[in-house]
C-alpha cells in the first residue's frame, strides 16, 4: 500500500482526478472556464484526498500581506501597557506570517470616542481587536465594521450584543465570583461593609465582574454588608479619593473589591489609614504595583489574566478569520489566574 504525503498538494489532486493543474486551480478559485463534470469530479477528489490549502502558499498566491489593527485604551492602566507591550510581540510574530498590525489609542471610556475611532478604519484593514465599551454607539460602529467585511475581535473586554467575530478574555463572571469567595473566606465570619470599585460599569468586564461577585456575597456570606458601587475611571488618584471618602463615611471597611485597575491608590489610601493589614483587598491583574502590594500583604489576592496569552490569541484569531481558517477553542481560552503573596511566579 502506497502512503500518501501527509499535505495533499494541488498537483495530487490533478494527477487523481485526472485534469489538469489549471483546472483544479479554476475549480478551487471559482474561476470560470471549466465543465460542470470537471468541478464535480474536482471537487469529489478533493474530499476523497482530504485536501485542505496550504496557509503560506495562500498567502503567497495573494502576494500581499494582511493588515490588521489592535485598538487600545489611551490612559496610564498599567494592565493596559502590559498588553501593549505584548500586542508588540504579537506584531512581530504577525509580521513573519505577512501580516501587518497597526496600534491606534484612544478613550475607551468614551462611547462616542471609541465609536468614532471605529468609525475611521478604512477597508484596507481586514481585522481589528479591540478593548471596547459596551454602548449602543460601539456596537452600532462594530455592526458597520462587520457589514463592510472587517471582522471585529473584542479583546478583555466584550460586545455580546454586536456582530463581533470573536471575544478574547476570560469568564469575568467567574472571575467575580471568584473574587467574592476569597473575600468572603479571609472575612472569617466577619460583619460590616465591603466596598466595590469599578473603573466603570459601562465595561462589559467589569459589570459581570461585580454583578458575579454581588450574587456570591449576597447568597454566602449575608453578614457582609454590600456597599453601592463606585466609579474610579480605573484612575489611581480617583480611587484612592473614593476609598478615603468610604473610609470618613462607614469607618472601618471589613473588605474592598476592585473589579478595575487603580489598585495603587486603594493600596495608599488603606495605608494611609493604618488599616492595611485589617481590610481585605482583593483586586485584579498581576501588575507591578498589585505584585508590591502582595507581598506588603496590603493586597490579599489577586485574579490574573495573561496580557501576553490575550494577545497572542488575538493574533492568532485574526489570522484564522483573514484565512476563513477555524481557530481551536482550547488553545484560545484565556484561563483565570489566581495569586497571594506565597505563590507569586
Amino acid at each position: 500500500m502506497i502512503e500518501r504525503p501527509i499535505r495533499m498538494t494541488l498537483s495530487d489532486v490533478a494527477r487523481e482526478a485526472g485534469v489538469s493543474l489549471a483546472t483544479v486551480d479554476r475549480v478551487i478559485n471559482r474561476r470560470p472556464g471549466v465543465s460542470s463534470r470537471s468541478v464535480v469530479l474536482v471537487e469529489q477528489t478533493l474530499e476523497k484526498l482530504g485536501y485542505t490549502p496550504d496557509p503560506f502558499a495562500v498567502r503567497l498566491a495573494r502576494r500581499s500581506q494582511q493588515r490588521f489593527c489592535f485598538i487600545l485604551p489611551a490612559g496610564n492602566n498599567t494592565f493596559m501597557r502590559m498588553l501593549a507591550d505584548q500586542v508588540e510581540q504579537a506584531r512581530s510574530w504577525l509580521a513573519g506570517e505577512r501580516a501587518v498590525a497597526d496600534v491606534i489609542w484612544t478613550d475607551v471610556f468614551d462611547p462616542a470616542a471609541l465609536a468614532r475611532t471605529l468609525d475611521g478604519i478604512d477597508d484596507s484593514y481586514e481585522g481589528v481587536a479591540v478593548v471596547a465599551l459596551d454602548h449602543p454607539m460601539v456596537r452600532q460602529a462594530i455592526d458597520d465594521l462587520d457589514a463592510r467585511g472587517v471582522s471585529v475581535v473584542t479583546l478583555v473586554s466584550d460586545v455580546p450584543g454586536s456582530r463581533r467575530a470573536h471575544f478574547v478574555g476570560i469568564d469575568n463572571s467567574a472571575a467575580g465570583r471568584t473574587a467574592a469567595t476569597l473575600l468572603g473566606r479571609f472575612a472569617g465570619g466577619r460583619a460590616g461593609p465591603v466596598a466595590i470599585l469599578a473603573g466603570s460599569l459601562s465595561l462589559r468586564d467589569h459589570a459581570e465582574r461585580i454583578c458575579g461577585f454581588q450574587q456570591v456575597l449576597a447568597s454566602e456570606y449575608p453578614a457582609l454588608e454590600i456597599l453601592p458601587v463606585r466609579e474610579g475611571r480605573d484612575e489611581a488618584e480617583r480611587c484612592r479619593g473614593v476609598v478615603e471618602t468610604l473610609l470618613a463615611a462607614h469607618g472601618r471597611l471589613v473588605g474592598v473589591y476592585n473589579a478595575g485597575a487603580g489598585n495603587r491608590g486603594i493600596a495608599e489610601a488603606l495605608e494611609g489609614a493604618g488599616l492595611a493589614k485589617d481590610v481585605i483587598f482583593v483586586g485584579h491583574e498581576l501588575t507591578p504595583h498589585s505584585r508590591r502590594f502582595l507581598m506588603r500583604g496590603t493586597m490579599d489576592a489577586v485574579i490574573n489574566q495573561d496580557a501576553g496569552h490575550e494577545a497572542r490569541s488575538a493574533a492568532r484569531v485574526l489570522m484564522a478569520g483573514g484565512l476563513k481558517q477555524p481557530i481551536i477553542a482550547d488553545q484560545e481560552r484565556i484561563r483565570i489566574d489566581i495569586f497571594v503573596r506565597d505563590n507569586l511566579p
